[in-house]
């Protein structure tokens, strides 16, 4: 059985739009947005044998919050080629690679846009607010080619910086700046040790770090799944000879992956002979300037925060030990722990602390202080083994956190910290993220307090949502305070609730 088709990570097959959801508890009058995310949810057969959660069609799930009341709740899925094949509507564009991967991993606002967020190749797509599909998104053609699903905003500036990946890019990913008018104003290439599966980053104020850590493409996967049986041993003699050394010409990486559909298995794996290291980038640096840092094998794929602190880079990290090395459906070889990581930049050297052992992902901040010194975060967890059905407080300064837990035939996504005003304290708040419980086979959208974790409101909704993977508090710009618009635009609050 494939633990990621069964109970909450099972698709659902009904789009809906329903208005007027019932509340318990208060929503606090000051959100006027939002709160949107995306997910695997496979819209054809599968296969239980082959499918990785990673590859499932995306959908994205929302709840229009205004004046203290859930005004509706939409689920649409994305619809790339693949889905509007299969729904029988028309296309929506063309991709700049060729790649139509399902774009099941982040959702975001940008530049009064909506914008829906996978990586390795495939395609930024643009919604409508109603989460409707426009199409393919190139930012204006100024994209060069692969974006991330994880690119961070810098809160003194507005802008999205993001370090994509691109199986067919050869050894380099893309470091990229796009503006607050969603176009790119810069992009460097930085050469890598091969085809790594650099899944997110990390951004301080004055650097970028890289993580080139030992998950990478596999040409064996790769062959097996885009060519005929008798000719799959040339095939990844090929593909090895290529992928990770030299550009693969798109027209040729797109037909490699046409096949990576939910019922094909990942194409990237756990490779023990790949060095693990974080690369430290200055902000305006090229790829010579990258200084690079041996760490233990392991992998990230959620960085909380990095910060400098004097000639030393701080950063917070849930670490796997492996991933995709004996579990091929999805992440699950190891638990993801929290630890943070120093990287000493005159010594040279990395230095390890284990914060918590209670296995925990999907970290949040308050994105206020995104780059800079924090207290606070916020990450989903699990007392037992099994999915997360807690909420953990951590505060940094102080060495403690607090778990919020939602009782037994519950579990819990990504929850999402929002500022009750442009210049409130760091934890003075809401979180806000899907709650599933068992036994109604129903979804809400919680909302706890940030300082206390005591809940706030719960927002009922009319189906289950399945687990998935992240999503964010659009704010509607125009009904802001003149000083949250200046801090939905970029600018930087709140500094003076920073710790010292």
């Amino acid at each position: 059985m494939n633990p990621y088709l069964a109970a909450n990570f099972a698709p659902i097959s009904t789009e809906h739009t329903v208005a007027d959801l019932p509340v318990t508890g208060t929503i606090p009058e000051h959100l006027d947005g939002r709160y949107l995310r995306n997910g695997p949810n496979p819209i054809g057969e599968i296969d239980p044998r082959t499918y990785n959660w990673f590859l499932g069609d995306g959908m994205v799930h929302g709840i229009r919050i205004r004046d203290g009341k859930a005004e509706w709740y939409r689920n649409r899925w994305v619809r790339n080629r693949p889905v509007a094949d299969t729904l029988g509507e028309r296309r929506r564009g063309r991709t700049t690679t060729g790649m139509d991967l399902a774009t099941n991993t982040n959702v975001i606002g940008h530049a009064g846009k909506t914008f829906a967020l996978v990586e390795g190749g495939a395609p930024v797509f643009e919604l409508t607010d109603d989460l409707e599909s426009v199409g393919p998104c190139d930012f204006d053609g100024t994209l060069p080619g692969a974006y991330t699903a994880h690119p961070q905003r810098d809160p003194l500036t507005g802008e999205l910086h993001a370090v994509s990946y691109y199986f067919g890019w050869g050894n380099r990913v893309q470091y990229t700046v796009l503006d607050r008018d969603a176009r790119v104003r810069r992009a460097v290439d930085i050469e890598v040790s091969g085809s790594p599966m650099m899944h997110n980053f990390s951004l301080t104020e004055n650097h970028v770090l890289l993580y080139d850590l030992p998950v990478t493409f596999d040409t064996g996967i790769a062959a097996t799944t885009s060519v005929p049986r008798f000719l799959r041993g040339a095939a990844r003699l090929t593909l090895s000879a290529l992928i990770g050394n030299v550009r693969i010409p798109d027209p040729m990486a797109a037909a490699a992956s046409r096949r990576l559909r939910p019922n094909a298995p990942l194409p990237y794996s756990w490779n023990p002979r790949y060095p693990a290291r974080i690369g430290v980038l200055p902000r305006d640096g090229r790829s010579r300037d990258v200084r690079w840092f041996d760490v233990d094998p392991c992998y990230v794929f959620h960085p909380v925060n990095a910060y400098e602190d004097g000639n030393t880079i701080v950063v917070e990290v849930p670490r796997y030990d492996r991933v995709f090395d004996q579990d091929r459906h999805g992440p699950g070889d190891a638990p993801p722990l929290l630890e943070r990581w120093e990287i000493d930049l005159a010594a040279g050297k990395v230095r390890t602390e284990r914060i918590d052992d209670i296995m925990q992902e999907f970290p949040r901040i308050d994105e206020r202080l995104l780059g800079h010194r924090h207290r606070y975060a916020y990450t989903s967890a699990a007392r037992e083994e099994g999915w997360f059905d807690s909420v953990v407080k951590h505060d940094v300064e102080q060495s403690t956190s607090t778990v919020h837990t939602f009782g037994e035939g519950t579990e819990v996504g990504e929850f999402v910290f929002v500022p009750a005003a442009a210049d409130a304290a760091e934890d003075e708040g809401v979180l806000m993220g899907f709650v599933y419980d068992k036994a109604s086979d129903r979804s809400d959208l919680t909302l706890l307090d940030a300082a206390t974790l005591e809940h706030v409101a719960s927002i009922h909704l009319p189906t289950r949502v399945p687990a998935g993977f992240h999503g964010n508090w659009v704010p509607t710009a125009g009904s802001l305070p003149a000083g949250q618009r200046e801090a939905h635009a970029g600018r930087r609050v709140g500094d003076h609730h920073r710790p010292e």
